[in-house]
């Protein structure tokens, strides 16, 4: 008999011990009420009569699924993101709300599509870093309730509508054929500006426009197979009339 008492002990012994990994933190509940934490090892948790909750305490990615939402003028996109956060309190995870994991999913869709929802669609594609910083802290005011540390989130992709992405891919090929001209334009005048300028210091130097037609004969003379025909002015030609005339 006793034998068997202390086979039974045994048995009891053995089916109590409990290993938590370093990763985790565990609580112990008996009789369902709290009765303390548990550290990473060996631990003893009688069956029936206790309950060991354990929580992993690592970082953790948590895929927000892609959210249908309208932005404030009324644009329809379609938006999702990743949450980086960890268990900071394990009683508060384990005790204050069912299921962390799926609560912090939860919260976070909502605040995503709440925040799209305030600003317009040219703020949420240039300021995606900003809208992610308030998510992620609206989205930890909450949490922290519930014993969770919320370190990132991050937009992955903002989806458009395709007859939207066409009229903002006509709007970018506009605004570059804008510049483009105006580009072009500045060059034109810039060039003009010095064309008038040299015209100016030609006209007002004495010589200087006999030297630069001097110079223009010069480089076309260069090249033989260039065929030169000189001007003549017409008061020079009516001068030589004039003095043939008088002899």
């Amino acid at each position: 008999m006793t034998w068997i008492l202390l086979v039974i002990i045994i048995i009891i012994l053995f089916s109590s011990i409990r290993q938590i990994n370093q990763y985790e933190r565990g609580i112990v509940l008996t009789f369902g009420k709290y009765t303390g934490p548990r550290e990473p090892g060996l631990t003893l948790v009688f069956p029936i009569v206790q309950r060991l909750m354990r929580a992993d305490i690592r970082m953790k990615a948590e895929d927000v699924p892609d959210q249908n939402a309208i932005t404030r003028d009324n644009v329809s996109v379609r938006v999702n993101a990743v949450i980086y956060y960890r268990v900071s309190d394990t009683n508060k995870a384990l005790l204050e709300v069912e299921n962390f994991r799926n609560a912090m999913s939860q919260y976070a869709q909502t605040t995503m599509r709440n925040m799209v929802g305030e600003v317009t669609l040219d703020e949420l594609l240039s300021n995606r870093d900003q809208i992610a910083d308030r998510i992620r802290e609206v989205v930890e005011k909450e949490t922290t309730e519930w014993g969770l540390l919320v370190h990132n989130v991050e937009l992955k992709d903002v989806s458009l509508p395709p007859d939207m992405e066409r009229t903002i891919a006509k709007q970018a090929e506009a605004e570059r054929e804008k510049r483009a001209v105006i580009i072009n334009s500045e060059g034109e005048l810039a060039a003009a500006q010095n064309l008038a300028s040299a015209a100016q210091i030609l006209a007002e130097t004495p010589g200087a426009l006999h030297l630069r037609t001097l110079q223009s004969i010069n480089d076309m003379s260069s090249d033989q197979s260039n065929t030169i025909v000189y001007m003549i002015p017409m008061e020079l030609l009516k001068a030589l009339e004039g003095f043939g005339r008088k002899n």
